[in-house]
């Protein structure tokens, strides 16, 4: 078996490299072939994973950020591969539903010498998501805060908070005409966010009872609000605490489709794209997910 680490050196503001010598400090002590690679620009990591899987049964690791999780998980589709989460992002939301202890410095290779488990991936518009994927205000608030990332000295985590800030003022009313399996739903909305995992936007639970391996979407439909009532909204949404708030719905599904006449902001994993249309649909077990050491299943 092959141990393939692609290194995303934009991810955690530069500090992926560091783990380079980690890496290579590990496998002087394995006979395991392994591969180190870094990409260059967004989207190499497809491209990378692509390249290497042709040569048989892989273990690939993703080395930073959420973004680059889902770039490796697009390229892996089909494949006989693993795919292995090492967090060095400024968000790191889908390992949070698979090890809550995944700050701990042996994260690398508890996660090498971890098991394969198969769990649902989505797809939406043709595109792979492995966590959460979501419309409207968070949406927006993912587009707007990767200009304050950009910015030194602000942590993942303000960044967000100012671009939720900016974003509320700035707020949009969105119309939207949401179908649910066989449910039509035609309402204006404050966010629809459709989860795998728990965990988004730094740490934000929109479905808390979000399940990898139930074969199931998740979805939170939040109705449009006044900015004063968003502001007393958030707070509960961030600790997943909304379940018996008005306006707010909870749906659970194998497909959803949603149709905008006006452009609007979509999420897919933390990076975003501006549609008028999007059709998602989950794929049981599409992807096996190395569960680092110690992990049991039960905490998916």
């Amino acid at each position: 078996m092959k141990h393939l680490f692609i290194v995303n050196p934009a991810a955690g503001k530069g500090k992926t490299l560091n783990c380079i010598t980690q890496i290579e400090n590990f496998f002087k002590k394995s006979k395991a072939s392994y591969c180190i690679e870094v990409t260059e620009k967004p989207g190499h990591s497809t491209n990378i994973v692509k390249k290497h899987l042709q040569g048989g049964k892989t273990r690939v690791y993703s080395v930073g950020g959420d973004g680059t999780l889902n770039e490796i998980l697009n390229g892996m589709i089909g494949s006989v591969g693993s795919l292995g989460i090492i967090p060095k992002g400024s968000g790191n939301d889908f390992i949070k539903s698979i090890d809550i202890s995944y700050k701990s410095g042996d994260i690398m290779e508890r996660t090498i010498k971890g098991r394969e488990v198969p769990v649902d991936i989505g797809r939406v518009n043709g595109r792979y998501f492995i966590n959460i994927a979501s419309v409207g205000f968070d949406a927006e608030v993912a587009h707007n805060a990767v200009k304050f990332k950009k910015l030194p000295l602000i942590p993942g985590s303000l960044a967000y908070i100012l671009s939720t800030i900016i974003t509320a003022i700035r707020k949009k009313n969105n119309l939207l005409e949401i179908r649910i399996d066989d449910r039509l739903i035609r309402t204006k909305v404050l966010l629809v966010a459709i989860a795998n995992g728990k965990y988004y936007g730094g740490g934000v639970m929109p479905a808390p009872e979000a399940s990898l391996d139930d074969g199931m979407f998740d979805i939170c439909l939040v109705e449009d609000m006044p900015v004063r009532k968003i502001l007393k909204f958030l707070p509960k949404y961030i600790k997943g605490q909304h379940k018996h708030i008005d306006g707010v719905h909870f749906f659970r599904s194998r497909s959803v489709s949603i149709r905008s006449s006006n452009d609007i902001v979509m999420n897919v994993d933390g990076e975003t794209e501006i549609v008028k249309n999007a059709v998602f649909e989950i794929i049981p077990k599409g992807i096996n997910i190395i569960f680092p050491q110690g992990v049991m299943k039960k905490e998916a």
